[in-house]
């Protein structure tokens, strides 16, 4: 799918998704795959997996369902060869996707990290989080 609007999702909305599946997180994900091409970079799947498949999660949802959601994610979403190099967040380990957001020209970035949502908008880009974005994006 090729869609003209773009956006970011950080992983602790991707992580809510996908251990909680009825979540607010959850229902946020799939209106951005409805609506958006929803873009990754090679770190930020790299960050969320390695969040993702951490035993503290087994608890939530079997190793199974988080790597299928992983791999599903996968084919779903575009990958970006980031190009920026950005420095303007609080937390370093955050301006990857600030990076992504700017390099791929997003619309918006989808995030449940106060230290990104703090710095709305950034560069013109919207940070919003989850409920918001379902709520106030169409």
């Amino acid at each position: 799918m090729n869609f003209a609007r773009r956006v970011v999702v950080d992983t602790g909305v991707l992580v809510s998704a996908a251990i909680r599946p009825e979540s607010i997180p959850a229902l946020a994900l799939e209106k951005a795959l409805l609506l958006f091409e929803v873009c990754a970079s090679a770190e930020t799947l790299a960050e969320l997996e390695t969040v993702l498949l951490r035993e503290k999660f087994d608890r939530y949802a079997p190793r199974a369902e988080r790597v299928a959601f992983i791999a599903g994610l996968r084919e779903r979403v575009t990958v970006v060869a980031v190009t920026q190099v950005v420095t303007d967040c609080p937390d370093p380990k955050d301006n990857m996707f600030l990076a992504l957001a700017d390099t791929a020209q997003a619309e918006l970035l989808v995030s449940s990290d106060p230290r990104l949502v703090d710095m709305h908008p950034w560069r013109n880009i919207p940070i919003l989080p989850p409920a918001a974005f379902l709520v106030g994006i169409r």
